[in-house]
């Protein structure tokens, strides 16, 4: 395994195993990896010939009040899950390396950020685009691998991928789960015992709203309602939102037809975590 810290290091060695006509697959993410990054992982490197781990803390996607400082960066870590994993090269730029100066350019993608977290995370979906399209252009993937728990995140960049002419394929992949159904995250490690354990309340919601469409219910409201009920349970838990949307475009809707998008954002204690499912009511 190789770990490169510049661009132009691991464009070399993409070039290189491009000469041999491998399938290059990346995995970006902002280290402290856990099992559900080694799903994502497993997968790329599964199917394809020749894969880049990406780890960078990006900056431009955290708000000014968030948690960039505090954020962990376990990186020795995190090169040896990748070692283990059979991956070929881990990115580690420096922030210098990614932003060498200011950017005076950016990529956003309009309508698809507005709503869910983008209503309390201004400029982020706008942080995430643009260092995803840097990524791309320094890599070069055939096939990039994201996690449906971050299930905006993934729309807005398969958007930005479709919009944008370029040459490769996202993939994503399911939410992994611990055992007690609460959704893997690198901040759930803020979290207190029992503050984890107030934490199950938000998947559990989620299964309360799959089972009420399971039971023919539509009326969106009806099963937020349900959703804050189960939520508030938990005292710990701060909801930032419920919401079910639709899944293709983000957009609220009142009534439930075709695949949606059933999301939940919380705060508890110092993380802010997300959750969500997908459903498919024309499969009911």
């Amino acid at each position: 395994m190789e770990v490169a810290k510049t661009i132009e290091s691991v464009r070399s060695l993409v070039k290189a195993a491009r000469r041999e006509a491998k399938k290059i697959g990346l995995v970006p993410t902002m280290g402290a990896l856990h099992i559900g990054h080694i799903s994502l992982i497993e997968t790329a490197v599964k199917e394809c010939d020749f894969v880049v781990v990406s780890i960078f803390v990006n900056p431009t996607q955290f708000g000014p009040t968030e948690d960039f400082e505090k954020y962990p960066r376990p990186l020795e870590a995190d090169l040896e899950i990748c070692k283990k994993a059979g991956i070929d090269i881990v990115f580690a730029p420096a922030t210098e390396q990614m932003y060498p100066r200011e950017n005076f350019t950016s990529v956003n993608v309009e309508k698809l950020t507005e709503q869910l977290c983008g209503r309390s995370r201004p400029g982020h979906f706008r942080g995430v685009a643009t260092i995803c399209a840097k990524l791309f252009n320094i890599v070069q993937p055939d096939i990039a691998y994201f996690g449906q728990k971050d299930s905006q995140q993934a729309i807005v960049i398969k958007k930005m991928v479709a919009d944008l002419n370029m040459p490769l394929r996202i993939a994503i992949c399911p939410t992994v789960r611990e055992p007690d159904g609460l959704a893997v995250s690198s901040r759930n490690q803020y979290l207190t015992k029992e503050q984890k354990k107030e934490a199950t309340y938000i998947y559990k919601s989620l299964q309360k709203a799959q089972e009420m469409i399971d039971a023919g219910i539509t009326d969106c409201e009806t099963i937020i309602r349900q959703m804050y009920s189960i939520l508030n349970q938990a005292p710990s838990i701060k909801i930032e939102y419920v919401s079910v949307v639709d899944a293709e475009t983000v957009q609220n809707i009142d009534q439930i037809a075709g695949k949606v998008l059933v999301a939940v954002a919380a705060r508890i204690g110092l993380a802010r975590l997300i959750d969500n499912i997908l459903v498919d009511a024309s499969k009911q």
